[in-house]
């Protein structure tokens, strides 16, 4: 991987103090987005272990799992045992001159803790205090576990994911923790404006099973109103005529023709004029009528040539279609590498390889501040610049096992 461009990272979240109490990938990777819009990320961690994803591997990289390289970076790391109460005593102070902080415990566990919303609205009532749970911090689930896995299963998207025949499939990537990170993020940035706007905090609840079935309204909202049950087809069907897979002579391609014009293009694309001037194809209505037979002909004629040779076709003619990328030709594709959302972060020596934040502003889209941190690795720095504490102040606390 490439180092990270060269030039001044966003600052659009600059000034702004983020106290992160949350393991694994959800609550990391919404304070991950925090941190690479300019947030100053502090990670409270446990003393010896830390973040439960340090330990995830193999794999792992100079000492440390991938899966935690992944979702850290550009954040500072502390240890401190607030389970005990001259720790929590400590993590209060931070708490008061912070303006978020991150919890992924269930309810119970945060009233425990005393990290829950009543106890730090006391202790800050300007403070945004973001919750991510796996069945959010009402109802009868509140107080269950809950991982990834769970929330997607519980959400329906296995059920709709893979072959007909087969299992139901988890995806291929986090995605419950991923997308309740965004939700979270997303919220914890909505909440800064109104509280810019009134000065008063705010508490968000965030469910990943919720922000799994959100993610799952395409498909929820036509079975609710027609009462179609949709079945798992392993990517071969779609209310859009055509948009699944197909294979070519070498490799399989993906290929959405999403309107009329599209049709028209591919069908001349292919050189089969004919099917684009049959009146049994002239709209998506027609032509989910007659699926399997499009298919057919369709899958016929790409076989005929090698996948690239279609997909040079497909770009000519402005027609949505691409492979079916292996991570490696993923961590190797030009336009991913031209936009720099790809490169590698230096940490004693190592290059730690990251995944940037693929948005940009104004042209810009450099995130990059720091590596991923070591546990506990900034105890001085924080406690010097958050609460104005000195070297012999934090000694004291290392001293009595706090940190």
């Amino acid at each position: 991987m490439p180092p990270p461009e060269p030039g001044e990272p966003l600052k659009l979240l600059d000034g702004i103090r983020v106290l992160d109490l949350t393991t694994s990938v959800a609550g990391p990777y919404a304070t991950l987005l925090l941190a690479d819009l300019g947030a100053s990320v502090v990670k409270v961690e446990r003393p010896g272990r830390g973040d439960d994803a340090r330990s995830w591997g193999p794999p792992f990289l100079d000492g440390e799992s991938l899966w935690f390289l992944s979702v850290n970076r550009n954040k500072e790391s502390i240890t401190l045992d607030y389970s005990n109460p001259a720790g929590l005593e400590v993590l209060h102070a931070l708490i008061a001159v912070a303006d978020v902080v991150v919890v992924n415990q269930v309810a119970r566990s945060q009233e425990k803790l005393g990290i829950d919303y009543q106890t730090v609205k006391a202790i800050n009532p300007k403070l945004v205090h973001v919750s991510i749970s796996g069945f959010g911090l009402t109802g009868a689930n509140s107080n269950q576990p809950c991982y990834d896995l769970i929330a997607e299963g519980y959400s329906g998207v296995m059920d709709l994911t893979g072959e007909i025949a087969s299992d139901p499939q988890k995806i291929g990537t986090p995605a419950a923790d991923m997308l309740a990170g965004t939700d979270a993020a997303l919220a914890t940035m909505a909440a800064l404006i109104r509280r810019n706007q009134t000065g008063e905090g705010h508490e968000i609840d965030v469910s990943m099973v919720e922000s799994m079935t959100r993610f799952m309204a395409p498909r929820i909202v036509p079975y609710l109103g027609s009462g179609e049950l949709p079945r798992r087809s392993g990517g071969k069907d779609s209310v859009i005529a055509i948009y699944q897979t197909f294979n070519t002579a070498d490799n399989p391609l993906t290929l959405g023709l999403g309107n009329d014009n599209i049709w028209q293009r591919f069908c001349e694309t292919i050189g089969r004029p004919d099917m684009g001037s049959d009146p049994r194809f002239a709209d998506n209505v027609g032509r989910r009528a007659v699926r399997e037979e499009i298919v057919r002909e369709i899958q016929a004629t790409l076989l005929q040539h090698p996948r690239n040779h279609w997909l040079t076709l497909f770009a000519k003619a402005r027609i949505p279609a691409g492979p079916i990328n292996r991570l490696d030709e993923v961590a190797d594709d030009p336009t991913l590498r031209e936009r720099g959302l790809l490169f590698s972060a230096q940490r004693n020596g190592t290059a730690v390889p990251q995944v940037g934040l693929g948005i940009q502003f104004n042209r810009n889209n450099r995130v990059y501040r720091k590596a991923p941190p070591r546990l506990g690795q900034d105890n001085h720095a924080v406690f010097s610049s958050w609460l104005c504490w000195g070297d012999e102040r934090v000694r004291e606390l290392d001293n009595s096992g706090l940190l």
